[in-house]
């Protein structure tokens, strides 16, 4: 299974961002994801996946002010427009870079806002999909856990499941992290199986560290086995090394993916 995409925000991030890509080459992939591009231009982007003959698979739409605590915007009901705006980013990105599938984050909430939270997320997810399916673009929406992101909107399968079935759109999918997954419930692998006919990406990392594979507890190799027969997409690396990320890479070649 030789689909296996680093993540160049969560990885090499010894290296400045652009330097990263000859990293993720010299290191044997052919396939790289990241979340937030949008500090470089798509000619700096794109001249570093051909030099290093990198095809990029994945990156998220623009998720706010990052530094001053945003972790998306499609669930906050006074930041429409910027969300529209965010949306026509990341589809430029997309388009000029040839990627095919783009993450939306929900954003943080508290309780009392989640009713309002929910009616806007479900407008803004219907209308970032119909513009996205105007350029043969996937959209992804992933839970993630309160423990790492307390107070994110989405935070739950059987939540995304449901905002799949009332936005009913085919190229709107759910992002399986099986890291966040297995804090959430445990048992990530069953409720994978469970969730497949919904999944448009996968990624991985350890828990509870959320390191590379063979530093927790997740049976990876049995996973592994499992995806090779029954998933055709990528696998991308959204883990922090826990020491040198080119030495994070042995599990890798023990499941010949490389």
């Amino acid at each position: 299974m030789n689909r296996f995409a680093v993540n160049l925000s969560t990885i090499f991030t010894e290296f400045p961002f652009l330097k990263r890509f000859k990293k993720a080459r010299e290191c044997g992939f052919s396939f790289v994801e990241c979340q937030f591009p949008y500090d470089f231009s798509i000619d700096e982007i794109r001249h570093e996946l051909e030099l290093n003959d990198l095809s990029m698979v994945l990156l998220n739409l623009p998720s706010g002010a990052w530094e001053k605590g945003d972790r998306g915007l499609a669930a906050i009901s006074d930041r429409t427009e910027e969300f529209k705006q965010s949306i026509q980013t990341g589809i430029e990105y997309a388009k000029a870079l040839h990627v095919s599938k783009v993450h939306c984050m929900a954003g943080i909430v508290s309780e009392a806002e989640r009713g309002a939270a929910e009616k806007v997320y479900l407008e803004n997810l219907s209308y970032a999909g119909a513009e996205m399916a105007k350029h043969d673009l996937t959209l992804l929406i992933e839970p993630i856990n309160q423990y790492d992101m307390p107070g994110y909107f989405l935070h739950n399968l059987h939540q995304a499941k449901e905002i799949l079935a009332k936005v009913n759109l085919s190229n709107v999918r759910l992002q399986f992290d099986f890291y966040h997954i297995e804090r959430i419930y445990g048992n990530s692998l069953e409720l994978y199986k469970q969730f497949a006919g919904d999944v448009g990406h996968v990624q991985i990392a350890d828990f509870p560290g959320r390191h590379e594979p063979g530093t927790g507890k997740i049976d990876y190799r049995t996973i592994f086995q499992y995806l090779s027969n029954s998933y055709s997409g990528y696998v991308g690396l959204e883990y922090i090394p826990l020491e040198k990320s080119s030495d994070s890479f042995a599990w890798l070649k023990k499941e010949g993916g490389m």
